[in-house]
């Protein structure tokens, strides 16, 4: 595998039990569950949530769509078909329709075309069947779980377990909603975490948005942390003349630290192809921002090529090198799949590690 010299640099550091370059110790990493513990579960579910817990996950992830009589729903993306049994169900089908999700021609049903009670009567599948197919396994036993819903259970499970759980929800396309529906999921958003008592800068939340806009708007409004989610390629939707790459600038860094308290960006930002760092994490420390890189997942599929054995996509490649790489780069939290990995790596327990 060509990923040796990486595996090397990176495990070497770790095993050292040295302090990273940037930021915190490996053990002060946040272990955040990208949408809970959805590789082992249906994302987006109780199930995956709670499991996410009990694996001793510092934060969990809901994505935030919007249903027609305005409840916050967790679901990755607005369009429902990957993810439930909506396309199956025929007294449903007049719902289906074409739209434009930020430049992009999108055909299926949509959560905000639905109310809650009749979201209620979907359940959920594996989004990814192929890569995961213990999950499938799981397909159709759950519903959509409601942003409230989650919040309830986490403090179920603080009060079993006596530990803090964080929540740390995306709100997805506040600004396509706001200008097609006439639906302002930023203002739902403010009202439920008041309503909960989780708008203070000292409450156990992060907000993030892959938009500018937003974000300032919620920087009036409440005081938690804010996080501007970075993608792989293009810019933020609501300002249509920025570009990722100059947002990632020590100057863009700095604007974004006037609104925002740390980024969110996609692994390769941070990662370079052989495992070593790029800039970011240090300019973005500089800036005085977070750095929550997403995501580390354990399948080949998702790995770099650095990091994957032999195998199909679903394959277990070596993510436990690539942790190493991103705590060597002086990460402050991960988003992962997998939260009991990490978490594992986190507490120096190499057991299940790739190269040990």
């Amino acid at each position: 595998m060509v990923a040796k010299p990486f595996l090397t640099l990176a495990l070497g550091v770790l095993a050292l039990g040295a302090p990273t370059l940037h930021g915190a110790p490996a053990e002060d990493i946040l272990i955040i569950a990208h949408r809970g513990a959805s590789g082992e579960r249906p994302e987006h579910t109780l199930a995956a949530y709670e499991r996410a817990i009990d694996q001793g996950a510092d934060y969990i992830e809901p994505d935030l769509v919007v249903t027609k009589d305005l409840v916050l729903v967790a679901r990755h993306e607005t369009e429902l078909s990957d993810t439930t049994d909506v396309a199956s169900r025929r007294e449903f089908e007049d719902r289906r329709r074409t739209r434009d999700i930020e430049g992009r021609r999108v055909t299926g049903w949509f959560a905000e075309d639905f109310t809650l009670a009749e979201l209620r009567t979907l359940r959920v599948k594996e989004q990814m069947p192929t890569v995961r197919a213990a999950n499938t396994a799981f397909n159709g036993l759950y519903q959509i779980p409601t942003f409230a819903e989650i919040v309830q259970l986490v403090r179920a499970k603080e009060a079993e377990t006596g530990r803090t759980v964080g929540l740390y929800p995306e709100l997805k396309h506040p600004t396509l909603l706001l200008e097609q529906e006439g639906i302002d999921t930023v203002d739902l958003l403010v009202r439920e975490l008041r309503q909960f008592g989780l708008d203070s800068a000292d409450a156990p939340v992060f907000v993030q948005i892959f938009e500018v806009g937003p974000l300032q708007r919620l920087d009036k409004l409440i005081d938690v942390p804010l996080i501007l989610l970075i993608s792989s390629e293009g810019g933020p939707y609501d300002e249509p003349t920025m570009r990722w790459g100059e947002i990632m600038t020590p100057t863009g860094l700095a604007e974004v630290a006037t609104y925002a308290d740390g980024i969110g960006p996609f692994m390769g930002h941070v990662l370079n192809a052989d495992g070593s760092a790029t800039s970011l994490v240090a300019d973005a420390h500089a800036a005085g921002l977070k750095v929550h890189p997403w995501t580390l997942r354990r399948e080949n599929v998702f790995l770099p090529v650095a990091a994957r054995r032999e195998g199909g996509e679903a394959t277990i490649g070596c993510y436990d090198a690539v942790w190493d790489a991103l705590v060597k780069a002086g990460v402050d939290g991960v988003f992962t799949d997998n939260p009991a990995e990490l978490v594992a790596l986190a507490a120096g327990d190499r057991s299940a590690a790739c190269s040990r």
